[in-house]
């Protein structure tokens, strides 16, 4: 027999072999697979730390408290018993009661090399002096820049003779839930110290109207509070601002203000020393599936307009019921992006807002404003309110013109606003509410919160228990009988 022939004549693999040999070559493929990619993940994070380490600072700050008054009476200057109290004082004290200076720490960062450093608002919020410590060693006291309330983020700038090392932002928006990050800081002041972990989750809000927080298990703590959240390129992208926990330490649910949302608060305040965001001027709401089918919408998107004060969008047209579905350019999916959007957007800037009205959209040309002097105006115009007192459980307010408005009453309705009612009072019993018209007492007209006092005060005189009320409802007026015993 021939060699071919006796190669043929050898015994053939069965169909099983032939599986089992495919199977295992899968296996193994797919280990080689999970290798390389375990292979991806740092062996260590030395290298990084060790560049990224000298840009992250400690932020000791320092408060001047007055001095106790102990629970002792506060009593008028030039007293006889003056002296008599302050001698006691200093025999239970040991000592007189002085002021004292109080601590506070946090975390930073350096973001240029002439000193900027970048923290959080309530890390130096109050506070008489801000000194920094660097990883050195070194220590220089620093100046407040500016801060932003709204995103808890403030600027400080050190003098120093020699450029510092620094870190700069990345972009948060392309992190990914289950990326690496390194939370770097000075975690209930044990100075710096450096914990790994992954995105957990992105755009999360806590309680301001601009939140985007990357929410992470990396270790923070308290003090970590303004220190730098970075990625595995040494970029920031995240300032460590809060936790989660019942205990006040950390369980590993900790929030990072985005990089993105930061980055532009710095620049601004480095320039201006404040924030300046854009204003359009309305009131929105989120749009539900009943509100797009009612008013003829394809889909729930948009910001519902639901009032349009003196501002930009009157100017420009806008009207209340109107559905903003897109705001210079970009696509409006909801009240949160609008925001946003508006926030970014130049002062001063004319936009093109694309609105949907009466089954279709129209386009507005809408020059913004800057919000925080429309949020000064609203706070100036509040302080300068007719001022109000506390009588019987409610507390009431003078009829103003702009009342009148809020309410719906006509310029003839006179008298004094429940503006708000202590829920254990004999009015609030009876039903009275925020939002009614004290018109008459003791069926005489009461114009103000003094008429009404004094005929409290007449009904006292003349032994009466109780005093009769004339309340206006949207209108409807009822008479109410309260108690006026003293």
């Amino acid at each position: 027999m021939t060699d071919k022939a006796t190669a043929l004549a050898q015994p053939q693999p069965s169909a099983a072999r032939v599986f089992m040999a495919l199977v295992l070559g899968f296996a193994m493929l797919m280990a080689q697979a999970i290798s390389a990619r375990a292979a991806s993940a740092p062996e260590s994070f030395a290298d990084l730390v060790d560049q990224i380490s000298p840009a992250v600072v400690n932020i000791t700050t320092s408060t001047t408290i007055a001095a106790a008054t102990d629970g002792a009476p506060v009593l008028p200057e030039g007293s006889p018993f003056e002296d008599l109290f302050k001698n006691f004082r200093d025999q239970e004290n040991g000592a007189p009661s002085r002021p004292r200076r109080s601590q506070a720490l946090g975390s930073g960062f350096v973001v240029s090399e002439d000193g900027f450093i970048v923290t959080n608002n309530h890390v130096i919020e109050g506070s008489d002096e801000v000194m920094i410590e660097f990883f050195d060693g070194e220590e220089l006291a620093a100046k407040v820049i500016g801060t932003d309330k709204k995103t808890d983020i403030a600027l400080l700038k050190v003098e120093s003779d020699d450029p510092l090392p620094f870190v700069s932002f990345g972009d948060s928006d392309v992190m990914r839930v289950g990326d690496w990050v390194l939370a770097v800081g000075n975690p209930l002041g044990q100075g710096f110290s450096v914990s790994a972990g992954i995105i957990s989750a992105r755009n999360r809000e806590l309680s301001g109207v601009y939140d985007d927080f990357l929410q992470t298990d990396a270790a923070i703590n308290r003090g970590n509070s303004g220190g730098p959240l970075f990625n595995m390129d040494g970029d920031v992208i995240g300032v460590n601002t809060a936790i989660l926990s019942p205990t006040g330490g950390s369980i590993g649910i900790g929030f990072s203000m985005a990089s993105n949302v930061v980055s532009k608060v710095v620049d601004q305040l480095r320039e201006f020393g404040e924030t300046r965001r854009g204003w359009l001027g309305v009131r929105i709401q989120d749009v539900d599936e009943d509100m797009a089918e009612a008013i003829g919408l394809d889909k729930v998107a948009g910001a519902l307009v639901t009032d349009v004060p003196d501002g930009p969008a009157k100017e420009a047209g806008m009207e209340a019921g109107d559905v903003i579905l897109s705001f210079d350019g970009k696509d409006v999916t909801d009240t949160r992006e609008l925001v946003r959007l508006v926030g970014d957007a130049e002062v001063g800037k004319t936009v093109r807002v694309v609105v949907f009205r009466d089954g279709s959209t129209k386009t507005l040309l809408v020059t913004l404003g800057r919000r925080e002097e429309a949020e000064a105006a609203v706070a100036g115009a509040e302080s300068g309110m007719p001022s109000t007192e506390t009588v019987l459980g409610m507390t009431l307010s003078p009829l103003t013109d702009e009342l009148r408005e809020q309410l719906g009453l006509n310029d003839a309705t006179q008298g004094v606003v429940v503006v708000d009612i202590d829920e254990d009072s004999e009015a609030y019993e009876k039903g009275l509410r925020a939002g009614d018209v004290i018109s008459e007492a003791g069926q005489e007209r009461v114009r103000s919160v003094a008429d009404l006092e004094a005929r409290i005060a007449d009904a006292r005189e003349a032994g009466r228990k109780s005093l009769l009320l004339l309340v206006r409802r949207e209108g409807e007026p009822r008479f109410v009988a309260l108690g006026i015993d003293e």
